[in-house]
């Protein structure tokens, strides 16, 4: 199985992740940049996608990042069968461990379609 190319360097990912981390135990007024944001999201999608190679399931984070993982039956046209989808914010509380990945799919933050669209045992890194 191929390797997938890394878009963010390791480093500046790790850091936008953790400002937003940092963030998130801020006061209220405390906001993170746009460009970090996206930075924390691509970044967590290229690890996502690190610990479980594969094309089997789709995950989404708009407006910022999408990616495949999960070793299985590739995925090439039309919808693919297992399709994982929320906001930015919920996806790094997921990545972070400040939501459960049952808690957000309970909650309805997490949209999961699919056999395969589970992505607890992967979830917090």
């Amino acid at each position: 199985m191929a390797i997938a190319r890394r878009r963010i360097d390791l480093e500046e990912g790790a850091a936008a992740l953790a400002a937003w981390q940092r963030a998130q135990e801020a006061p209220s007024d405390a906001a993170v940049p746009r460009q970090t944001l996206a930075t924390a999201v691509r970044y967590s999608l290229e690890e996502v996608t690190a610990r479980a190679p594969g094309n089997s399931v789709e995950v989404r984070v708009p407006p910022f990042g999408v990616t495949q993982c999960v070793e299985g039956p590739r995925h090439t046209r039309g919808t693919p069968p297992n399709v994982i989808e929320c906001d930015a914010a919920t996806w790094l509380g997921m990545v972070s461990g400040r939501i459960r990945w049952a808690d957000a799919v309970a909650a309805g933050k997490v949209a999961a379609s699919g056999l395969r669209a589970d992505l607890s045992a992967l979830l917090p890194f």
